[in-house]
């Protein structure tokens, strides 16, 4: 039984693997001692050898090599073709664009609008875009202030002294009237019985100008009870201290809410009146009346046309004059 101090045999062949050496083309020294009774052989690397349909050609690098594998000589003196004359662009017949949406930028004349300097010269200003022209603000894009003209009526901007109660009728509306909104296009004349004052309340922030509301109104004299007449399917805006009155008929009060501060002679002359009432649910139910400012007024969210002029004069004749003997 053998233990593992015993020699394991090895010892007993010293010259078995002595003979092994490094192959040429590993980086080994060809030409070293070679063991007793292997002939001499030129180490040669794959590469070296010729190929085995052409055993004539030697060996070496330059013995066999793919064609095209060689580089042509470099010749300075050879002319180098540019970009340009290797590969010429492609001619395309010119192609006719659309004419310019804008003229040419040119110098100033005398009729054209002012250039305005900058970092980089004068530049003409920017012209609106196409949402900006279609919500412009064209004053009386359906006629309503020919039609006005026509009916002797008296037309302003609403910046006249006599406009400043325009405000406050804006500023009480039952809409979400804000400071970017005022009065506009405002048209004055006397309509049967009545003087009556309508104009568009426009929304003016920064370059947009939209007019968004018709308010017609009606001025009246006595003291008029804060009171509002909407239809019941419009939200309510700004009740604070006011309460509704019912009509005691429930197809009216179905369609229609009157809100007042107080339960008095004109408000219940108002509700009790039956051509109000018919003239009310003859309607689409899209105006709101409310008092405010010694008027009594209706509003629309739209603008202005002949047609809803005569709408509201309809309407204010008939509630100024349930309004009147009570007041």
């Amino acid at each position: 039984m053998s233990s593992p101090r015993d020699p394991d045999g090895f010892e007993q062949r010293p010259d078995e693997g002595s003979g092994w050496r490094e192959p040429g083309h590993l980086g080994g020294d060809g030409g070293a001692e070679r063991p007793h009774g292997e002939p001499a052989r030129d180490a040669q690397t794959p590469a070296d050898q010729p190929p085995a349909d052409r055993p004539d050609e030697g060996g070496g690098s330059t013995a066999w090599q793919p064609p095209g594998w060689d580089l042509p000589p470099a010749s300075p003196d050879r002319p180098v073709q540019g970009p340009a004359a290797q590969y010429p662009a492609p001619q395309y017949p010119p192609v006719q664009g659309p004419a310019a949406q804008y003229p040419p930028a040119g110098p100033q004349t005398a009729g054209g609008p002012p250039v305005r300097g900058g970092l980089f010269g004068g530049r003409r200003p920017r012209r609106p875009s196409e949402l900006e022209r279609v919500f412009a603000y064209r004053g009386d894009a359906v006629g309503a202030q020919g039609w006005a003209v026509q009916q002797g009526w008296a037309v302003s901007d609403g910046t006249a002294p006599e406009d400043a109660v325009l405000a406050e009728l804006v500023r009480t509306a039952p809409v979400r009237a804000t400071k970017d909104h005022r009065p506009a296009g405002v048209m004055r004349g006397r309509y049967g019985t009545l003087d009556l004052v309508a104009f568009d309340v426009l929304f003016a922030s920064g370059r947009y100008v939209v007019p968004e509301y018709a308010v017609t109104a009606a001025p009246v004299l006595g003291n008029l009870p804060p009171l509002r007449l909407s239809p019941a399917r419009f939200w309510k805006h700004r009740t604070g201290g006011l309460v509704q009155v019912p009509s005691g008929d429930p197809g009216f009060d179905g369609r229609w809410v009157l809100l007042a501060a107080e339960d008095g002679p004109a408000v219940r002359a108002l509700v009790g009146d039956a051509t109000v009432r018919g003239l009310l649910l003859g309607t689409d139910d899209g105006d709101e009346f409310w008092t405010a400012a010694g008027h009594v007024a209706a509003i629309r969210p739209d603008g202005h046309r002949p047609e809803l002029i005569e709408h509201h004069a309809r309407m204010l004749t008939a509630i100024v004059g349930a309004l009147s003997p009570a007041l």
